[in-house]
C-alpha cells in the first residue's frame, strides 16, 4: 500500500486508485476530480477542505478531515462512503452548496459549526461533540432512509434538523447542555421538516385558548413543513434536566401556536409529571408554528386545612384535611414525648384526587402527661414536608373541650381550672379562609362563649383556641 502526500494547496485532478491512501496536511482544494472509488481507498486530511465550485468529488470510501470544509460543487455526489470528522478545534462546514455524505461520524469534543448544509443519507454517529447550526439558518440534513446513533446530551444538534422522508423520526435537538427531543410520526405522504429547540421564555405563554390554562414555559420547539401533508407530535419531558409545570398527567396536552393563541392538539400524557415522560398530539397539518406541552387544568400547591387532635379514654385521635392534595405518595403521624424526638405511630396512602380529603388515625399508645403530633407527607418527587405541632394532654377530654356540637349562635367550649388564661382563636371554612377571629379570657374554670357572627353561613369550620401552654382545634358544623 502506498501513500500519496499533497504538500502543495491546489489539487486540480486526483483518482485514487484500489488501495491507495491520500494523506495531507496542509490545505486540500480540488478543483478539478476527486473520486475515492474503492472500499480500501483512505483520505486523510488534517488540514482544511475545499471543493471548488468547478470541482467533482465523490467518496466511496472513507475521508478523514480533522480542520474545516467548504464546499461549492452544485451538484455534489452523496457516494456510498463514510465522512470522518475528527479534529481538535471546532470545525465549520461552509460553502455556498450543501456538502453530501452518505454515512458520517462526527467524533471532536470540540464541536461543529454549520454555515452550511451537512447532508447524510446513509448513517450518522455521533461519537463526541456538539453540532451548532448557524441563525441563517442551516440545517444538518437527514435524507429519507437515514439514520443516526450515540446521540446523547453532550452529542447533539444545537440548532436545526432538517428531516425528509415519511417515517417517524426523533429530531436530535437540544440547547447544548441537554439534548430536549422532538419527535414527528404517522406522515400521512413524503415530507421535510424542520426542527429545533428553543430556550425560555415560550413567547406569547399567556394567549391560551380554551380548554388551555397553563402552558410551559421553560422549553418549547419550533417545527415547520416545507413540504407533505399531516403528522402527529411527540413531546417529552425529563424534570432532572429541564423543570416542567406540576400539574395532573390526565391534563396534559400537546399544543401549538397559530400567531394569536396557543391552540390544544390534544393527547394525553404518560409517564410521571415529577421525573419524565411524554405527549403525542393528535393529527397536526398546521406546521411552521411553535410547540410546547401544556394543561387543561391548574393543580394548586398542597394545603393543609386542619391537623387537629382529640383525647379519648383510652387513645389519641388524630383528624387532618388537605386541600388540593395531587402527587402525594403517603402521609406519616408522628408522635413526640418530649415535644423534640418524634417517631412514627401510622402511615396513610394518599387518595390524590386533586380535591379536599380527610384523614384520621387513632393512636393507643401509653399516656403521659403530654404527647406531641406532627404530620409529615412524602411527595412524588421526593421531598418531604411537616405540618405544625399539636399538643394533647392526658386530661383534655374532661378539662377542655366544645360542650356541644353542631353549633347554632355560638361555640360553647368548658376549660377547666389549669386552663386559665388568654386566647387568641380562629375559625376557618374548609378553603382554609380566616372567617372570624379574636381573643378570648378565660379567668375561671366553668363555660366560656366565642359567639359567631351573623354572617357566617351554615357549613363546616374549624375552630382554633390557642395561647403559648395549650391548644384546643375542633371541626364545628355550624347549623
Amino acid at each position: 500500500m502506498k501513500t500519496i502526500t499533497i504538500t502543495f494547496f491546489s489539487l486540480c485532478f486526483f483518482v485514487l486508485l484500489p488501495a491507495d491512501n491520500l494523506s495531507a496536511q496542509t490545505n486540500v482544494q480540488n478543483n478539478g476530480i476527486l473520486f475515492v472509488s474503492a472500499s480500501s481507498d483512505t483520505v486523510f486530511m488534517g488540514s482544511s477542505f475545499t471543493n471548488a465550485s468547478g470541482a467533482a468529488f465523490t467518496n466511496n470510501s472513507v475521508v478523514n478531515v480533522k480542520q474545516d470544509i467548504t464546499n461549492g460543487e452544485v451538484t455534489m455526489a452523496t457516494g456510498t462512503g463514510t465522512l470522518y470528522l475528527n479534529g481538535a478545534g471546532t470545525q465549520v462546514i461552509a460553502g455556498a452548496e450543501i456538502f453530501k455524505t452518505y454515512n458520517l461520524i462526527t467524533n471532536n469534543s470540540a464541536g461543529f459549526t454549520l454555515n452550511n448544509n451537512l447532508s447524510v443519507s446513509g448513517l450518522h454517529t455521533y461519537t463526541s461533540g456538539i453540532i451548532t447550526t448557524s441563525v441563517t439558518p442551516n440545517y444538518m440534513v437527514y435524507q429519507a432512509g437515514s439514520t443516526y446513533t450515540g446521540d446523547d446530551d453532550s452529542k447533539h444538534v444545537n440548532g436545526w434538523v432538517k428531516k425528509i422522508g415519511n417515517t417517524d423520526f426523533v429530531f436530535p435537538v437540544g440547547n447544548a447542555t441537554y439534548e430536549r427531543t422532538i419527535a414527528l410520526t404517522n406522515m400521512s405522504v413524503s415530507a421535510e421538516f424542520d426542527a429545533k429547540h428553543n430556550a425560555p421564555p415560550t413567547p406569547n405563554y399567556a394567549n391560551l385558548f380554551p380548554p388551555l390554562v397553563l402552558l410551559d414555559t421553560n422549553e418549547y420547539w419550533t417545527i415547520n413543513k416545507v413540504s407533505g401533508g399531516s403528522a402527529r407530535v411527540v413531546m417529552n419531558w425529563d424534570h432532572s434536566k429541564i423543570p416542567v409545570p406540576q400539574v395532573l398527567l390526565s391534563s396534559v396536552r400537546a399544543a401549538y401556536y397559530n400567531g394569536s393563541f396557543w391552540i390544544n392538539t390534544g393527547g394525553t400524557g404518560s409517564g410521571n409529571i415529577t421525573i419524565t415522560g411524554s405527549v403525542t398530539s393528535n393529527s397536526v397539518s398546521a406546521f411552521n408554528n411553535n410547540f410546547t406541552i401544556a394543561s387543561t387544568s391548574w393543580v394548586l400547591p398542597l394545603q393543609l386545612i386542619s391537623f387537629t387532635g382529640q383525647r379519648y379514654s383510652t387513645y389519641n385521635k388524630i383528624s387532618w384535611v388537605i386541600s388540593n392534595e395531587a402527587d402525594v405518595v403517603h402521609y406519616k403521624l408522628q408522635r413526640s414525648d418530649d415535644g423534640i424526638n418524634f417517631y412514627t405511630v401510622s402511615q396513610k396512602s394518599a387518595n390524590n384526587n386533586n380535591s379536599t380529603e380527610t384523614y384520621t388515625s387513632n393512636d393507643a399508645g401509653t399516656m403521659n402527661s403530654k404527647a406531641y403530633y406532627r404530620l409529615a407527607w412524602l411527595q412524588s418527587d421526593g421531598q418531604v414536608k411537616y405540618s405544625g405541632v399539636i399538643v394533647i394532654k392526658a386530661a383534655q377530654e374532661k378539662d377542655f373541650y366544645v360542650i356541644k356540637n353542631p353549633v347554632s349562635t355560638s361555640i360553647e367550649i368548658f376549660a377547666g381550672s389549669t386552663f386559665k388564661g388568654t386566647y387568641s382563636y380562629t375559625i376557618t371554612n374548609s378553603a382554609g379562609q380566616i372567617m372570624q377571629s379574636g381573643t378570648i379570657a378565660i379567668t375561671t374554670e366553668g363555660v366560656q362563649q366565642v359567639k359567631l357572627r351573623p354572617y357566617l353561613a351554615t357549613g363546616i369550620y374549624v375552630l382554633t383556641l390557642r395561647n403559648a401552654d395549650h391548644l384546643l382545634q375542633k371541626n364545628i358544623l355550624k347549623e
